[in-house]
């Protein structure tokens, strides 16, 4: 099945872009939808147990199940600031 990926901020960056599409096998987790990206990307593997993840706008767990044309969201953790 085929999901689109969205990522954000430095992701984004270490990926090259925004958006793309990942093809996984039916049954598939957010955590599976991120090992077949970060194969892509291998940049993005180091993040594996920091990021955040939303599917189709609601935030999730890694162990959420997908589903074909769902749309998955990448959030680095958050850094920086001031007070």
């Amino acid at each position: 099945m085929r999901v689109t990926v969205q990522l954000f901020a430095r992701l984004r960056e270490l990926a090259g872009c925004s958006r793309c599409e990942i093809q996984v096998p039916d049954g598939s987790s957010v955590e599976d939808v991120w090992r077949a990206l970060a194969e892509r990307h291998p940049a993005l593997g180091p993040f594996a147990g920091a990021v955040s993840c939303a599917v189709n706008t609601d935030f999730a767990r890694m162990q959420t199940t997908v589903l074909d044309g769902d749309e998955v969201a990448f959030l680095p953790p958050v850094s920086g600031g001031s007070c």
